[in-house]
């Protein structure tokens, strides 16, 4: 089959971590290498932001990556990049000629835009199909006003929801979400996110711990992700007599002493320093990908204690390292993480609550070993990449089997 991905603003060549760059850079380029080894054609579409880069880059053998001219050609904020979504779906179509895929599949709202538009200049009928990877319903919800998108999104992302052919949902909540935005649940399907379970494995080196204990917390420095929270159940751990304990804080923006400039990482030492703790905190900054299997295997935990999470990578990582996950009830978190099997779940923004689970599981090696067991079985069995794109080209193929009112008005409106 051959396939188009649209990716706006997070290449599958983007380095993870930066300000625009993480889950959904990792998501679209392991599920189309994974779809690319089942055969299929498939060619991810994202902007270009930098003007050396090549109109194509063959990742491997039936997947490719075109970036395409939409805007001025360097880094724009993904929150600033909807007035060229149009310039966008025009050059995909052009791309296409007279041979389209048979689905375009949309990440992100603005994707989702450019798949449809895309697939209504399209020479040939379009399944479009459509991977949101956050909301901004939900986004709103708990950053008010904070929340940097565009005004536009408060009613383009519901018509996009309505308009595509199908829905590729990545967690349950997700679906009570759409369907409150006006998605029909007939047109839903729940295809989770993967991990590389050959990359990210329980056997393996693991980092020298400086202290008895060892946890992290993986990712972007961006209040919503609770690393506040992380730090603040240190001074509870206190109470409860555990202080031979580290945090290592992975992420942060890209470059060389660029943590000493991050407003986020000063707020966050300030903290630690704040609440006696600041010794026992360390701030590794990026690390890259090929290095987190190795800093995974040496913590008791990983906490994940977000807000809000749309999917989550980062506990699938540790289960997949074999390291119980303590997760806050939100999102997909509640999906992947399986309370006291795979791991401890939390209430979000509750230092005393995290700091008993670690107690609990640092208490008890027997228990923790068990839960670590049991993630990596999981993350094997439900979330390999393998098994993710068997699920997606699923879904793809009763798409483009079945009649869709939605597709046969894209090519009348084309004809007209």
């Amino acid at each position: 089959m051959k396939i188009a991905m649209i990716s706006e603003h997070a290449s599958p060549l983007a380095a993870i971590g930066g300000v625009d760059a993480g889950g959904q850079n990792v998501h679209v380029a392991a599920l189309s290498t994974a779809l690319a080894e089942r055969g299929h054609q498939v060619s991810v579409y994202t902007r270009r932001d930098d003007p050396q880069l090549p109109e194509r880059v063959q990742v491997c053998q039936g997947f490719e990556v075109v970036h395409v001219d939409a805007g001025p050609p360097e880094p724009i904020s993904k929150d600033l990049i909807l007035p060229y979504m149009g310039e966008l779906a025009r050059s995909v179509a052009a791309d296409w000629g007279t041979t389209p895929p048979a689905v375009v599949h949309g990440h992100f709202w603005m994707s989702g835009l450019a798949a449809l538009q895309a697939a209504r200049l399209a020479e040939a009928p379009v399944a479009v199909a459509q991977t949101f990877h956050a909301l901004g319903t939900v986004k709103r919800r708990h950053q008010g006003a904070a929340d940097t998108s565009p005004e536009e999104r408060s009613w383009m992302e519901p018509a996009v929801a309505q308009d595509v052919d199908c829905i590729v949902a990545t967690c349950s909540d997700e679906v009570f979400e759409l369907r409150a935005m006006g998605a029909e649940g007939q047109r839903i399907s729940i295809v989770p996110c993967g991990v590389d379970t050959d990359l990210f494995t329980a056997q393996g080196p693991a980092e020298a711990r400086g202290r008895r204990y060892r946890i992290a917390s993986i990712g972007r420095l961006v209040p919503r992700k609770g690393v506040a929270t992380v730090i603040a159940s240190l001074a509870e751990l206190a109470k409860l007599g555990i202080t031979d304990i580290e945090l290592v804080i992975i992420g942060g923006a890209g470059g060389a002493g660029s943590l000493e400039s991050d407003p986020e990482a000063a707020r966050l030492r300030h903290l630690a320093n704040e609440l006696g703790v600041g010794d026992q905190v360390i701030f590794r900054g990026q690390l890259p990908r090929e290095q987190m299997p190795q800093l995974i295997r040496s913590c008791n935990a990983v906490v994940c204690d977000p807000w809000y999470e749309p999917f989550g990578i980062v506990p699938l990582e540790a289960m997949a390292c074999g390291v119980p996950v303590i997760a806050s009830t939100v999102g997909g978190l509640v999906d992947t993480v399986v309370d006291s099997v795979t791991g401890l779940h939390i209430p979000p923004r509750d230092e005393a609550a995290l700091a008993q689970a670690l107690q609990r599981l640092l208490n008890d090696e027997q228990f923790a070993a068990r839960m670590g067991a049991a993630g990596r079985e999981r993350a094997v069995t439900r979330y390999s990449w393998q098994r993710i794109a068997a699920d997606t080209e699923r879904v793809y193929g009763q798409l483009v089997s079945r009649p869709s009112a939605a597709r046969d008005e894209r090519m009348m409106g084309r004809a007209q």
